[in-house]
């Protein structure tokens, strides 16, 4: 401020909100501007300075321009507050009415020219109801344009003012979005990350590496805005949770989700986590930016938690479970991290607690990759000699086993709802032969009775129908973008993270047993994704053979004699030392 810090100012303060803009140029920044310098002048006021704040609503407590005001209101710099209503000042009664008290105990002069009012000349008894007025005025302005908003948001289209990082909005249709080819390539690359086994902040990492502009600044200067760098963050640094908020929207799948958020009061300034079921979601809105099946697929693989020492996590991790107690299995990364394995391995994770829960269902890593391996290139092999007798044999395997029962249950479904619009005419003829005195009260009571009990039992086989014929569909869909994984990897020399998150939903380990002593045979079931558990034609089950490892025998033994007696060594222990306590004591 230019002025001596002893001479006070006439604050004249403008607002205006994307809803007064509605009510023409007379609420205009420029014409409130000129409206304050002509009432100064008129009070005889020549030192006077503008704060302005475009674009915010009344409800708004943190406009800019209003909290410098407040500022130099505090620190005894103004002499008085000139406004064109009392609106500008806000839209809550209760905060409105303690700054004019402020005004008062400070000695600011508030003057509200739409009001008439001035408080050097005295209190107002008709300002309170004025501020209620227009506190009503906001929440009902809130409710038309929540309406508005709810409409738009149910019809499918998206409730965001600018596209998400990927996409820009069509210049022909401002409702629908197109992708953004180079920042699209980007979110490509993240979901591709994922599913390789990489986690948000190592992405963010190596994004941050290669100097790939981060999306906040991408916007502003694909927009032709000016982004100035805060001192904290780069246009180059990534942060783990950008890449979490990508990897997290549907909209890359090509839907349309609104209604995540809401306000409970149009005075909130945040928003909160709306419940799962209030969210809508439309799909194929827009192209997607990845298919939904790396979408999934990655959802899947930031579930799991994978340790590491000092080098890349075991991409195994959270595929595998206990055949047993269901649950995950435990990775030990060898002798460096667990004294009693001699090699990197899994086993089950109850094994670990006391008391024991399950058994150890131990399995080496190499053992389980090699299984993994070979069932991939088994049934890889066995789809692409022959596409159609895979999609036969896997739909064998459900409950419509041929084409021939799919036309079977396809003109059974048309005979029943064929028959159930009879029945509708036919009740509705007997209501009218009723009404006509044609048929008795008790005729049409007991034929009716007998026609809407058959339109149950219709309903109930026209729903099962449906449903099988639903499964069947789905199956084939299934089958099919199996063949596309399959036909998407044509190098199955080495089992990359990517190929085993795509190929695999769950591998189940059983504990092994043992033969001869020496040798141990496992049984472990591979289940692929889209297609389960999938058996090829005279395949044996899965049982890796291996010699028991020396060092597994050991851990066994000593986790067995452990928990065997381990209340007796505590107590033993705790005896032990209450003697050389009291023998401590004595002497």
């Amino acid at each position: 401020m230019n002025r001596q810090s002893n001479q006070k100012i006439v604050a004249l303060y403008e607002r205006l909100s994307r809803d007064d803009e509605l009510q023409g140029e007379s609420n205009s920044i420029i014409n409130q501007k000129d409206l304050l310098e002509k009432h100064a002048v008129k009070l005889g006021y020549h030192n006077f300075r503008h704060f302005s704040d475009d674009g915010w609503s009344g409800t708004r407590w943190d406009r800019p321009a209003f909290i410098e005001m407040m500022a130099l209101v505090e620190a005894g710099n103004v002499e008085a507050i000139i406004i064109k209503d009392g609106s500008r000042l806000g839209r809550d009664y209760l905060r409105v009415g303690l700054y004019r008290e402020l005004f008062r105990e400070k000695g600011v002069r508030l003057v509200s020219i739409g009001d008439n009012y001035d408080s050097s000349k005295g209190e107002d008894e008709f300002t309170p109801f004025r501020e209620i007025i227009s506190e009503f005025y906001a929440r009902d302005t809130s409710k038309k344009i929540k309406s508005v908003l709810h409409a738009k948001g149910k019809s499918g289209k998206h409730m965001t003012n600018a596209a998400i990082y990927g996409y820009i909005k069509d210049p022909a249709n401002k409702h629908q979005w197109i992708i953004d080819p180079e920042a699209a390539e980007v979110v490509r690359r993240i979901f591709k990350m994922t599913i390789e086994g990489k986690g948000a902040y190592q992405i963010a990492r190596i994004l941050t590496d290669e100097k790939v502009t981060r999306p906040q600044v991408y916007v502003a200067l694909r927009d032709g805005g000016n982004y100035i760098p805060d001192s904290a963050r780069e246009p180059y640094t990534w942060g783990g949770k950008s890449v979490q908020n990508i990897l997290d929207k549907q909209e890359y799948r090509g839907c349309t989700v609104n209604f995540r958020t809401y306000k409970e009061s149009f005075k909130d300034k945040k928003t909160k986590q709306n419940k799962k079921e209030n969210i809508m979601i439309f799909e194929n809105t827009q192209e997607p930016v990845v298919d939904s099946e790396t979408w999934h697929t990655a959802q899947k693989c930031r579930t799991v938690r994978r340790r590491s020492a000092n080098k890349e996590p075991n991409p195994l991790t959270g595929l595998l479970y206990c055949g047993d107690c269901g649950n995950r299995m435990y990775n030990h990364l060898g002798v460096d991290a667990y004294r009693y394995d001699s090699q990197d391995s899994y086993a089950c994770c109850q094994y670990s607690k006391y008391p024991l829960k399950c058994t150890m269902h131990y399995i080496r890593t190499s053992a389980a990759r090699d299984l993994i391996l070979g069932a991939i290139r088994d049934v890889s092999k066995y789809v692409l000699s022959d596409e159609e007798r895979f999609i036969n044999e896997y739909r064998e395997s459900k409950e419509l086993k041929h084409a021939e029962s799919v036309k079977i249950r396809a003109k059974q479904l048309t005979q029943h709802q064929k028959r159930y619009d009879d029945l509708n005419l036919i009740i509705k003829k007997l209501f009218e032969e009723k009404i006509t005195g044609a048929i008795t009260d008790k005729r049409f009571e007991i034929l009716s009775h007998d026609y809407e009990v058959e339109q149950d039992n219709l309903e109930n086989q026209i729903a099962e129908l449906q449903a099988g014929l639903d499964e069947y569909q789905s199956d084939s869909e299934k089958a099919e973008q199996f063949i596309k994984i399959v036909k998407k990897y044509t190098d199955l020399t080495e089992l990359f993270p990517a190929m085993l998150n795509e190929f695999i939903e769950k591998v189940v380990v059983y504990e092994s047993e043992k033969v001869n002593g020496r040798v141990r045979k496992q049984k472990v079931e591979i289940f692929l994704n889209f297609i389960g558990k999938f058996d090829l034609p005279n395949h044996a089950n899965l049982e890796p053979e291996e010699e028991i490892c020396p060092v597994e025998k050991q851990r066994a033994k000593w986790r067995e004699y452990y928990y065997k007696d381990r209340d007796k060594i505590l107590a033993k222990k705790a005896e032990e030392r209450a003697r050389a306590k009291a023998k401590r004591t004595v002497s």
